[in-house]
């Protein structure tokens, strides 16, 4: 059975006006019910939880049929080695359906890969290349210690012995260099004939890669034409079409939000609510905790999801709403010709995005219009509150650049942790940093391909059981210091509010609060500090 009941706890709960915004919300109270009931069902089948370990994304739709409301439940990827299982909606496309197309061409592209290699085992040009390599280097060497012999015996002899020895010396010397040619020139032909004897094995190769690249990318693209989703007007739309005209990304269409509406669509089911959340541990560099709740990944989901809602009552962008109303709370501290230092309220952009939302560069032009140049020196994250230095002019932005380009200008945030730490802890954060390509903006640690992102630390007080903690970044890596106090190898310990590596809140409790810049220091404490004394100094 795909439909579940909800529990009676929610019974009288009523459901939203508007079907949830995907990619920004807070789940509502008929979601966490089910989320709970569907966490409580995979944690008791014991065969998953070895994949659990590493975690896996669920996700819950409340859909309402013939007057009655439950919950439907999914699964991202595969589950057990499995992309079906009896309580979960099924995928868009199951590509492990036995017999299927899909399931033939991928066997043929594999047997097309081991004739591949092994026709490449049997070619010996490679191996004669190196057996030459090899006797060359031995005949370079035979004549390189022969002549520092020759150079020592030199400077051992006699002037009448030298010049009875010189013919000898000269005679070995020409020898060895003629060898060495020879040696040379006898491979060079053992490789050409080698290469002569494999040509009919390339020619081969070369048909069998070239069928290869052909039916992988007639798969693809047929793979890519599978996956059609429905949304609330009964249209249909593929992935080809979808993301036209770039080329979908892998995995597109199997994320848990698309699997729930289709089925929802298809089995005329009107959506209400939906939630993803996580079950188990967090995977190595992605930052995921058991429970918490995650909105839709934009760079798989932003285009599919965007047809399915339509014919849906749907939520408006919180962020667009909100961030209508804060050009009011960007507040300017100090202004001269050269430059300006403002307190950019949270949930503000630095720069212009996508939705051409109000930012703090748009603002500043309308309330500096004779300002030139990018203005815009350093960012701050939507989420974060706090203090940007802002150019007026072309000269005063590259001079500030420079600064901090060149680390000079101190930067110190306070932030509120989720958990209490001893009072006067200190010390530094080097986790290196790159962005997760498959589900932006969220960033991870990756120790081999991420970039240098160091993080000095100091806790200062504890409030209402929350760590205060000044944080001041050596490096300005994307979302570093939420990074750095979620992560287990840093503080463990999230910044409260953050919704992408820790927990749903009013607002992320970060705020740059101290910049310190040719002999001048600008000091703004958040309203979220209850003790005035807290000093970051």
């Amino acid at each position: 059975m795909k439909w579940h009941q909800l529990p009676p706890s929610v019974a009288d709960t009523p459901s939203p006006p508007l079907f949830t915004y995907p990619f920004c919300y807070r789940p509502h109270p008929l979601c966490v019910a089910a989320a709970n009931e569907v966490q409580r069902y995979v944690l008791a089948q014991q065969q998953w939880q070895a994949e659990l370990s590493m975690g896996k994304m669920f996700g819950v739709l409340i859909v309402e049929k013939d007057g009655q409301r439950g919950f439907l439940a999914a699964f991202s990827g595969t589950l057990g080695g499995q992309t079906q299982h009896e309580y979960f909606v099924p995928p868009v496309y199951d590509l492990m359906a036995p017999d299927s197309y899909f399931q033939a061409e991928q066997a043929h592209i594999s047997e097309l890969n081991r004739r591949v290699e092994e026709l490449r085992r049997e070619i010996t040009t490679s191996s004669v290349r190196q057996k030459g390599v090899q006797e060359v280097e031995k005949a370079r060497v035979a004549m390189q210690k022969a002549k520092a012999r020759r150079d020592a015996l030199r400077r051992q002899l006699s002037a009448d012995q030298l010049r009875e020895r010189t013919d000898e010396m000269i005679r070995e010397s020409q020898f060895l260099k003629a060898e060495l040619r020879r040696t040379i020139l006898f491979w060079r032909a053992k490789e050409a004939e080698a290469e002569q004897q494999n040509q009919p094995l390339q020619a081969e190769i070369d048909a069998l890669c070239s069928e290869r690249r052909r039916r992988s990318e007639e798969l693809q693209q047929w793979l890519f034409r599978q996956f059609s989703f429905l949304n609330a007007k009964g249209q249909k739309k593929d992935l080809t079409q979808l993301f036209h005209p770039f080329t979908p990304p892998s995995g597109a269409g199997d994320c848990c939000a698309p699997r729930l509406l289709q089925y929802a669509y298809s089995a005329s089911m009107r959506p209400i609510c939906m939630a993803e959340f996580w079950v188990g541990r967090s995977p190595t560099g992605v930052l995921r905790r058991a429970g918490s709740y995650y909105p839709a990944c934009r760079s798989k989901c932003l285009p599919i999801l965007t047809h399915m809602l339509q014919g849906l009552a749907v939520e408006p962008n919180p962020l667009a709403a909100e961030n209508r109303e804060l050009e009011e709370r960007l507040r300017v501290l100090f202004s001269n010709e050269d430059l300006a230092v403002v307190s950019k309220p949270e949930g503000m952009l630095s720069v212009p995005g996508k939705e051409d939302l109000p930012s703090v560069y748009s603002s500043m032009k309308s309330r500096f219009p004779a300002a030139t140049g990018p203005l815009i020196v350093h960012r701050l994250d939507m989420d974060t509150s706090g203090l940007m230095v802002v150019a007026l002019h072309e000269e005063s932005y590259h001079r500030l650049q420079d600064m901090f380009l060149r680390r000079i200008v101190k930067k110190t945030y306070i932030a509120l942790l989720e958990r209490e730490m001893p009072v006067g802890t200190e010390g530094e954060i080097n986790l290196r940093l790159r962005p997760d390509v498959t589900d932006r903006p969220h960033q991870m640690v990756d120790s081999e391909h991420g970039k240098r992102a160091l993080t000095r630390y100091r806790v200062l007080a504890n409030q209402d059981g929350h760590a205060v903690v000044a944080l001041s970044p050596e490096t300005g890596r994307t979302h570093q210091l939420r990074v750095h106090c979620a992560h287990p190898l840093g503080l463990d310990n999230p910044i409260v509010g953050d919704r992408l590596y820790g927990t749903e809140g009013d607002r992320l409790m970060l705020h740059a609060c101290q910049l310190v810049f040719d002999g001048h220091t600008f000091t703004d404490m958040p309203d979220f500090i209850a003790d005035t004394d807290v000093s970051v100094e």
